[in-house]
């Protein structure tokens, strides 16, 4: 799950109240994330999506946090404690090339937002996150437009299909290029 990884310490600037201008985590994720689900996060930082994906999901529901950067991982603890959300995290440290779900096969969601072009194995990473899903389980994958090109982003979706999703939409997200995906 290591390539070119956002450093910990530019976490910091990604869970700042202006960037809701940008990306609205309620707006974003209230098409497709309901009470009771679980949900996968790899790549959460220090959980600017984490914090309303687990309010989201409610008390019987968890979301499924990994990261390959403790530091990350351990303000996005810190962050969840305070706001009485993190018995609703399962938060795990990725290991290099895995992301260590071997334990999860009935997921419902997998959140993929900014983060699969620091992956060096898209496919292979997108496979791992489909054995978590169940059937039908659903993907959203985003992507910052600027910091990453409509052709990379397409070949994201080549990888995706590679892995055995479905494009089934593509939402408009101001500043990012999205799609919903559903495992076949």
């Amino acid at each position: 799950m290591e390539n070119h990884v956002c450093p910990w310490w530019l976490g910091y600037t990604l869970i700042t109240p202006l960037r809701r201008l940008q990306y609205d985590p309620c707006r974003l994720l209230a098409p497709y994330i309901r009470e009771g689900m679980t949900v996968i996060e790899p790549g959460p930082g220090m959980g600017y999506f984490t914090l309303e994906l687990a309010r989201r999901v409610g008390p019987g529901g968890r979301v499924i946090a990994i990261d390959v950067q403790p530091k990350m991982l351990a303000r996005l603890m810190r962050r969840a404690e305070k706001c009485g959300l993190l018995e609703r995290l399962d938060v795990r440290v990725a290991k290099r090339g895995a992301l260590g779900l071997g334990d999860v096969k009935e997921a419902d969601f997998a959140w993929v937002f900014a983060m699969l072009h620091e992956v060096p194995d898209p496919t292979g990473f997108l496979i791992d996150v489909g054995r978590a899903l169940k059937a039908r389980g659903g993907l959203f994958l985003a992507e910052p437009k600027g910091h990453v090109n409509s052709r990379v982003f397409e070949e994201e979706l080549q990888a995706a299909a590679r892995a055995g999703f479905e494009l089934v939409g593509r939402p408009i997200v101001r500043t990012a290029m999205a799609a919903v995906l559903e495992k076949r």
